[in-house]
Formats: structure tokens, sequence, C-alpha cells
């Protein structure tokens, strides 16, 4: 694996354990689309650090467990803001 990636895997493993942020939000910080995110964070994160990889899945499990609440959320404002 390329030196660059396995760089990119890295950071973007120590911001998502750091902030909990959400893949599309990783992907605006590192200027990379969300599949090379979802690859990097569930393939290659494997290949480069189990340990890391089990807590970034954790949180990865979460922000799909939440993602039904998350999306009613962000319909419900966008009709209140409609409405105004």
């Amino acid at each position: 694996m390329n030196k660059s990636i396995i760089k990119r895997v890295k950071e973007e493993t120590d911001y998502i354990i750091k902030t909990n942020s959400t893949v599309r939000e990783i992907a605006k910080v590192f200027k990379v689309s969300k599949s090379t995110v979802h690859k990097d964070l569930h393939e290659r994160l494997l290949d480069i650090d189990y340990k890391d990889y089990l807590k970034v899945e954790k949180i990865l499990q979460y922000h799909t467990d939440i993602r039904h609440i998350r999306g009613g959320e962000s319909t419900k404002r966008k009709y209140l803001n409609l409405s105004d």
C-alpha cells in the first residue's frame, strides 16, 4: 500500500476517534469522496491497525444505528424553515 494512503488512513482514523465525526464530515475535511473514506476505514485500516479498526467500527456502527433519527430531524428542520 502506498505511504500516502497509509498516512491518510491514519489521519482519518485519528480524526474520527477524536471528533466522533460522520463519514460525510471526514470526506469534506480530507477532500476525498465518501466512498474513499469508507474504504479507508473499513478495509485498509483493518490491515494497518486492528485496535484502531475496532474503535472506528464501534463509532461507525453507532452512526448507522442513529441515522434514522438524524434523517427525521433533518426533515423536520427543512419543513420548519419552509413555513417561516
